[in-house]
């Protein structure tokens, strides 16, 4: 006896179905309390598939709802329905896959592969070959239903069906599909490669054999009139490109053709895939040899799509020049994450202080509001790309149109020159420096155009430049551009605002100290904007501020720029709540201000560092919470307290000893402790919590000294090169460590040693991993050379290779005593290096005499050691260079 609804029931579920389609919020309360309610009858879904599949007399619209509900029940707890119940479900679904509604077809086909997601792939064997029969009905609709659920099965389970968990599907299905490539219908024509293209990436196998087949049919649809056809053959061959490029090489003449008309598609998303084959190919190594003779073809069609489309305009409000005094509403708003800290050292020829920077996303464009990848941002990046394969055999075919471009008289062709200028930056610098005298006066002068979007590419393009602007002397480029930028920073419109705050940022980081003389006016300026600024532009701002810091350091430490910057920020600071997540910002900026002002911050430091210990400890005690009754709790947002590490970590840097009384009266150890074990999916916190350790040893080690026997052994077991962030900044704690314990740092030397060289010795370990565990280890043999010097042998090759690029520095001039200490009792333990020791020493500048003289003794021992002869062959391989340093400073 197949179920039938009870009337009453079906008017209840009518009635809700009806509600939830009501805009009001009380209303849609009261509907998701009984959702529940109901949710709690085994054949409540019975219902909802009925109204869905059967129930002909009502609207569409509340139909499809119905499925919808259905389909969000079944992901939730498609586990506890009756075996009656999905039996139902699944027959319905097959039986009605036809429906004449594409709204309902298209339900019922997001119902089926929601099923098929849940592991009911396995157990439903008859769902794909009835859906592969169905596709050879002489109904359109059966057809198209059963082609749309076959697409959202293979778009969300297409590993599943390569396997041979069910006995490998696609073997039939591929071979299917290619037939329908030639179907009188586009829709189907359409679905048949969408459901193909889900494999390609992955390689599967049943695709792989039939590669040829499947290249023929899509050459065949090259001209099809369908634009999702269109778009779905060039979304297949841009994927080819990158899975199965031999197949492609012998027609690649033929293709670039065909992608250099579909770049310029009447239908912009046929255009936008298209474009996308130009960045794919740019990454190819046969990219310059294929793409060489059309590059005359291919960079006007590129430099064409750089324009902003008129939809483009209207969305960005491109005819509102002024805007600051409207509020942002918060879902502009990106969420900010916090990049932990990770302690590195400086090497030979570095300007910043900073280490490796892992930057992502240099080219965020000016427009971001419109995130959505669209043919321009897409044109802008392939030119970029292609700027970096070609450099500057690119330009005879850019300046033309350049020239053309950046002085037209209509803006939106004016300004899309101005990308071009800011695309090719990277790329093309070398043969862009002759014409940069003229072209950066005349972009300054952009940045007082009267159309608020020319001003904010043309602080883009600045920004991309800055390099070049900064070489030259400050008065000819650096000062003009600095001064119109601070214009722009207040700026009427908003979007002005957000570029010139991020061109600045990346001005500041180039320039660095040359801005010291400008200090007082560039604070007023950025000060003035604190309060005229609206939410999301305030975020850019604290990025600029702390980015300031950062590039002029100590000079930033004086009364009258502390007096103008301090108040707003202190403001700032009170007002937001704990749980606000504009703090993250708001700590960065004040960690990089009080490195910078050391003893300036002073006055300030006691309330920032209070509030920083209570968000560690609010943090601690809510996941604490969580752990123990995760129904109850909400698990904390880890990133308040690594940012809060991290700002106490700014403090401890650069208040130095001041920072003593502080930590005195505040329980910042017991915190820390905890923090250092939170073993969970966040190795963030601890990242945060051993550079934290590791500056409060260098601030303040009475305070730490009484938990080195509870610290150590956690160090210890993080030595694990899997967190390679964690891993380093444990093991320059445990270096700072072993300079303040001295020869009281004997029981933990076998704590870390092995690991420490079990690390220096592991293939493709990151430099800066390399170069904190050498530091390390040679401080280690420092303070406790009995003990580390018998495994000499064991790591010295590796410490003095990936020593000899370091700066001379405090921690260098540590670990080279180190070592020496450690030859003096092992002396045995070098000799087979011998050449690579000599070669460490000489990256030395200027060692200081102490420690020149420890060299000079252990160079000319091995000398007198083997005898003038053999130490003449064994010079004999130095490079010339090694061999003239050492005669000049050693004698040797």
């Amino acid at each position: 006896m197949e179920w039938q609804p009870d009337e009453q029931g079906l008017q209840q579920v009518l009635q809700l179905l009806k509600d939830s389609q009501s805009p009001n919020t009380a209303t849609q309360r009261a509907v998701q309390q009984k959702l529940e309610q109901l949710n709690q009858y085994p054949d409540f879904n019975n219902y909802l598939i009925f109204v869905l599949t059967r129930l002909k007399s009502e609207d569409e619209p509340t139909r499809s709802l119905s499925g919808l509900i259905l389909k969000n029940n079944v992901k939730a707890h498609y586990q506890n329905f009756p075996p009656a119940v999905a039996d139902f479900i699944k027959q319905e679904c097959l039986n009605n896959i036809g429906d004449s509604s594409p709204l309902i077809r298209a339900t019922i086909g997001i119902l089926i592969t929601t099923i098929a997601s849940k592991g009911e792939l396995q157990t439903w064997p008859e769902l794909l070959p009835q859906l592969c029969n169905l596709l050879n009905s002489e109904d359109y609709n059966t057809c198209e239903g059963s082609f749309g659920a076959l697409q959202k099965i293979c778009e969300d389970s297409s590993e599943l069906l390569d396997s041979e968990a069910l006995n490998r599907p696609l073997n039939i299905m591929i071979p299917k599909f290619l037939q329908f490539f030639k179907h009188c219908s586009p829709k189907i024509r359409s679905h048949a490669i969408a459901c193909v293209n889900q494999f390609i990436i992955g390689r599967a196998q049943a695709l792989m054999d039939n590669i040829d087949t499947f290249i023929e049919h899509l050459f065949a649809l090259a001209a099809d009139e369908d634009s999702e056809v269109r778009k779905n053959v060039c979304r297949a061959l841009v994927m080819l490109l990158e899975v199965r490029i031999d197949r492609l090489i012998p027609h690649m003449h033929s293709i670039i053709q065909y992608m250099l008309q579909r770049t310029q598609d009447s239908d912009e998303n046929v255009a936008l895939e298209a474009c996308e084959f130009w960045l794919t190919l740019a990454e190819q190594p046969i990219c310059k040899e294929v793409l060489s003779g059309h590059l005359v073809q291919l960079i006007p069609i590129l430099v064409n799509g750089m324009k902003y489309s008129e939809i483009d305009i209207i969305l960005l409000k491109g005819d509102v020049e002024e805007d600051e005094t409207v509020p942002d509403s918060e879902q502009d708003i990106k969420p900010r994450f916090h990049k932990s800290r990770t302690v590195t050292l400086q090497h030979e020829g570095d300007a910043t202080e900073e280490g490796e920077d892992f930057d992502e996303d240099e080219d965020d464009d000016d427009d971001d509001t419109l995130s959505d990848w669209n043919l321009r941002k897409c044109s802008a990046a392939a030119l970029d790309v292609l700027a970096n394969v070609f450099r500057d055999e690119l330009l005879p075919h850019l300046l033309p149109l350049l020239k053309e471009l950046l002085f037209h008289p209509e803006w939106v062709i004016k300004e899309s020159g101005i990308l071009v200028l800011g695309a090719i930056a990277e790329g093309c610098m070398q043969g862009m420096v002759p014409f940069l005298p003229e072209l950066i006066p005349h972009l300054i002068q952009c940045l007082s155009d009267k159309k608020a979007l020319v001003r904010s590419i043309a602080c883009w393009t600045l920004s991309r430049y800055a390099h070049w602007v900064v070489s030259q002397p400050p008065d000819s480029y650096l000062k003009p551009l600095m001064t119109e930028l601070l214009k722009r920073i207040l700026d009427g419109n908003k979007r002005v605002q957000e570029a010139a705050c991020s061109a600045f940022a990346t001005l500041e980081e180039e320039a660095c100290t040359e801005l010291v003389p400008y200090l007082s006016y560039i604070l007023d300026t950025l000060v003035f904007a604190f309060g005229k600024y609206q939410h999301k532009n305030l975020l850019i701002l604290y990025d600029a501020i702390g980015t300031l810091a950062d590039s002029v350091g100590h000079h930033l430490n004086q009364p009258e720029y502390i007096q103008k910057l301090m108040p707003p920020l202190i403001q700032k600071w009170n007002e937001l709540k704990d749980e606000d997540k504009d703090l993250f910002p708001l700590l960065e900026c004040l960690s990089s201000v009080a490195t910078a002002l050391q003893s300036g911050f002073l006055p300030y430091c006691e309330p920032v560092y209070q509030r920083c210990v209570t968000l560690v400890q609010k943090t601690l005690a809510q996941a604490m919470m969580y752990s123990q009754h995760p129904d109850q709790y909400e698990a904390p947002d880890k990133d308040f307290m690594i940012v809060a590490l991290d700002l106490l970590s700014g403090l401890a840097e650069g208040l130095g000893s001041h920072v003593d009384q502080l930590v005195a009266r505040s329980n910042i150890m017991t915190l820390l402790f905890q923090c250092m074990q939170v073993q969970d999916t966040m190795p963030e916190v601890r990242q945060s919590s051993f550079a934290l350790l590791g500056d409060l040893t260098k601030a303040c080690f009475p305070h730490v000294k009484p938990c080195i026997a509870e610290f150590m052994p956690i160090l210890g077991t993080n030595l694990n090169p899997e967190f390679i962030s964690v891993c380093n900044n444990a093991t320059w704690a445990i270096g700072e460590i072993c300079m303040q314990m001295g020869a009281e740092m004997q029981p933990y030397v076998q704590l870390v040693l092995n690991n420490l060289v079990e690390i220096i010795n592991r293939p493709n370990t990151p430099k800066t991993l390399l170069e904190n565990t050498a530091i390390t280890i040679g401080r280690l043999g420092y303070v406790c050379p009995q003990e580390v010097a018998p495994m000499l042998q064991q790591f010295i090759r590796p410490w003095c290779t990936s020593l000899r690029n370091i700066r001379d520095n405090e921690e260098k001039d540590s670990a080279f005593r180190g070592i020496c200490m450690m030859i003096g009792v092992n002396p045995g333990g070098v000799v087979q290096d011998f050449i690579f020791f000599c070669d460490a020493v000489a990256s030395w500048v200027t060692p200081k005499d102490d420690l020149r003289d420890m060299f000079c003794k252990i160079l000319h021992g091995f000398k007198d050691q083997v005898g003038e002869e053999n130490w003449q062959q064994f010079s004999e391989q130095f490079p010339p260079v090694l061999k003239d340093r050492l005669s000049a400073c050693y004698g040797v």
